[in-house]
């Protein structure tokens, strides 16, 4: 049975920091693509990092630069650093471990004001 552990979010002032953590147990993050999305109020869950098996990532426009997107493979665990936050990264953030349909994080709150 796949175990995924969020934890990491919080309330941070505009152009902090923020590193989110997904702890997987049951599954490998070495063998599988890891992703993190966001949803803010009112609008629809979108991807923010993918890292692929390969170790390639890809991230969405509005948070290249900002976000970094890494797995610790002996912790089994995915991270997200998020640096030069702004209030419109205020979301619930959920981690995902492969696709269709994958699994899911159980999502934290990052809120970002001042």
């Amino acid at each position: 049975q796949v175990q995924i552990v969020e934890s990491g979010g919080g309330l941070v002032q505009p152009g902090g920091s923020l590193r989110l953590s997904c702890e997987v147990s049951g599954e490998s993050i070495r063998t599988n693509p890891v992703s993190w999305y966001r949803q803010a109020p009112g609008a629809q869950r979108e991807m923010v990092a993918l890292l692929t098996v390969g170790g390639n990532a890809n991230y969405a426009a509005d948070v290249k630069g900002r976000f970094t997107i890494s797995g610790d493979n002996n912790k089994n665990t995915m991270y997200l650093q998020m640096n030069s936050l702004t209030p419109e990264d205020t979301a619930v953030y959920y981690c995902r471990l492969g696709f269709s349909p994958g699994f899911w994080g159980q999502g934290t709150q990052v809120t970002v004001s001042s």
